[in-house]
């Protein structure tokens, strides 16, 4: 049920009474599929075989295509290219072939009011390095692009006013990240897009801005955390102006381009997101109203917001509810279904539901987490016998988990396994003072927290403490192999995509991430000493602990080198380890067969090294240096 007839769903939006949205389907090999359905409930794909919507700059991609009327645009991910698709027609190219193949891509596209030009962020892969920019792209492919405003390290969201005669958009430069410090500007825009002299509307070294968008007056808003909370403003003569301010994320970070946790309707009316105690809610303002009326939904998790009609499309999900597209009616929170992620035919009562926990850790402080306790309504545990944990470390590590039904989680707590999703220290939804906690102690607080959730669970008797296992992916995986390898708390762990050696995490990697340790740990090479401290590859005589360590041949973010350098220290150490690693994968698995495969070879490896049999005919694993599985 990992793969099977399973798409990952995102970016919906409204063209005209049509709905267009994006599917990842792992059945054809990760290809992302822009989708439409008409009035009549048809529904089609957009894109013709050997396109898919996907854009790779920034690496981690995100919004690669817009609507104009009937006509689509999109990033393809084969050649990174600009293409418009008309109904009826064949993808028609906008932009010249760059010098070197996918060296120049596209992301973040807004649409000129009169249809001529494609507006959006350019990133050019160059000989002397990476040039970010924002570029016009003419709508018809008669024109040559653009560049419209470059200077600085980072750009995104550009926007267009109702008229189209203002340009917002975003930057940043290193060592900041999106979520550390940007800058909100506005200049005016000419017919010949000419630009005027820019003006910086918000922003600085300790504010992060994000979500610029206008009005159907022209009114520009935006989200920013100046107070130490990602909230709403509006452009004011007298400075950034609060919108119904309150203690609650109303954004997350911009690991992707495109978020989109607010949205305006046509009568002018705001409809928000925001998240508190680990939920996501839904408001609507009416203009000259100064606070939200909350819409119920039914849904815990709610993202990617667009008007539609009198509401709005989102994805909707809720821990027994798979993510989908969805419409909801504003004010009265009446919702339809229109794409499933997946059709579950599991019964509810299998669904072992998150309960969010704050437990005590480092320095007098809590922490948050969500559990999933073991749940099957057809089997129970020995008698007298405490069950397994997973503790998951999310990735990020400025990110943070979700109470969406997670399939990858019920795969464990059907089985018997418990499980607790960290927020550590670090993680977003908690406030810009929680989001700081992890600057410059990044392998220290999160392994402290992904521990003190385990002890807490432990010690509450909900897990056997002598069968305690971390897992985690990217900045997960560094938290896994910082907890085994620094630490004694867990019998074994995985390792997906995970950082062994965060120096060269530092030196080897794209240019959005090429500066983010420097808050994290410190700045390269300057820190080389606490790098080298933090980094488990230089202590592996201290790693005694068994790992299954999965990889993608082709990511770019964390090298996989790193997983070699990793698996070839515990064969040498003689300690049983599992290495898979999957050609044409990048940051994390897109193909149904490594998605599957990953999932058994996990449960196969944990059910050796914790010592009970899985039910499942599981494919065997080879684990190396597996002779010393029984002398633990």
């Amino acid at each position: 049920m990992l793969v099977e007839k399973a798409v990952a769903l995102s970016y919906p939006m409204a063209q005209g009474k049509d709905l267009v949205w994006l599917e990842m389907r792992p059945s054809e090999a990760g290809r992302y599929v822009i989708v439409r359905r008409r009035p009549d409930g048809s529904v089609g794909d957009v894109l013709p075989p050997g396109f898919a919507a996907r854009t790779l700059a920034h690496e981690y991609g995100g919004l690669a295509h817009t609507v104009f009327g009937d006509t689509v645009f999109f990033s393809n991910f084969s050649d990174q290219r600009l293409y418009r698709i008309d109904p009826g027609g064949e993808p028609q190219l906008l932009t010249p072939a760059p010098a070197e193949p996918m060296s120049e891509r596209y992301a973040d596209q807004a649409v000129s009011p009169d249809g001529r030009w494609v507006v959006c962020v350019r990133e050019r892969h160059t000989s002397s390095g990476v040039v970010n920019e924002i570029a016009a792209i003419s709508a018809d492919g008669t024109d040559d692009p653009k560049s419209l405003f470059g200077g600085h390290d980072f750009y995104s969201a550009p926007r267009l006013s109702p008229g189209g005669d203002r340009l917002a958009w975003l930057s940043w430069d290193h060592p900041n990240m999106p979520w550390d410090s940007t800058e909100l500007w506005e200049a005016p825009l000419g017919p010949d897009l000419t630009l005027g002299k820019p003006r910086l509307v918000a922003g600085g070294p300790q504010e992060s801005v994000t979500q610029p968008r206008y009005s159907p007056s022209g009114r520009l808003f935006f989200i920013s955390d100046r107070s130490g909370w990602w909230n709403l403003y509006a452009d004011d003569p007298g400075g950034p102006l609060p919108v119904a301010p309150q203690a609650s994320e109303f954004s997350g970070p911009d690991w992707v381009f495109g978020q989109s946790s607010y949205t305006f309707l046509d009568d002018g009316s705001l409809v928000a997101l925001w998240a508190a105690d680990g939920l996501d809610r839904m408001g609507v303002m009416a203009p000259g109203d100064n606070s939200f009326t909350p819409v119920e939904t039914g849904f815990s998790v709610i993202h990617s917001i667009r008007p539609f009609g009198d509401g709005v499309v989102a994805i909707g999900a809720g821990a027994a509810q798979a993510p989908a597209v969805v419409t909801i009616a504003v004010p009265g929170g009446e919702t339809e279904v229109i794409r499933r992620s997946r059709e579950l035919t599991v019964s509810p009562d299998l669904i072992s539901q998150p309960r969010a926990i704050e437990f005590p850790t480092e320095g007098g402080l809590t922490a948050h987490a969500l559990f999933y306790a073991p749940h099957n309504p057809d089997y129970r545990g020995p008698e007298g016998e405490l069950p397994p944990l997973i503790v998951i470390s999310h990735g990020g590590p400025t990110s943070a988990t979700s109470s969406a039904l997670n399939l990858g989680i019920q795969f464990w707590t059907s089985r018997g396994i418990g499980v607790v999703d960290v927020n550590y220290g670090g993680s977003t939804g908690y406030g810009r003072e929680y989001r700081s906690r992890l600057n410059g102690t990044w392998g220290v607080v999160d392994v402290d927290d992904c521990i003190n959730a385990a002890r807490y669970l432990a010690n509450s008797g909900e897990a056997d403490e002598k069968r305690l296992v971390i897992r985690g992916g990217s900045a997960g995986g560094y938290t896994t192999l910082c907890a085994l390898t620094f630490r004694d708390a867990f019998a074994c762990g995985g390792s997906h995509f995970g950082v062994a050696d965060a120096g060269a995490l530092a030196t080897d990697t794209h240019k959005f991430e090429a500066r983010y340790l420097d808050n994290l740990i410190g700045p390269w090479p300057q820190a080389r000493a606490l790098y080298e401290q933090r980094s488990p590859i230089f202590h592996t005589d201290l790693l005694n602990t068994p790992l299954i360590l999965f990889q993608g041949l082709e990511d770019k973010v964390v090298p996989p080198a790193q997983a070699q350098m990793m698996a070839d220290a515990l064969d040498q150490k003689g300690v049983p380890y599992a290495y898979l690693a999957y050609e044409g994968e990048q940051h994390g698995f897109r193909k149904a067969q490594n998605i599957k495969r990953t999932a058994e070879a996990e449960l196969y490896f944990y059910g050796r090294i914790l010592g009970f049999d899985p039910a499942d005919d599981l494919p065997e694993v080879d684990i190396r240096n597996a002779g010393a599985i029984a002398e633990r």
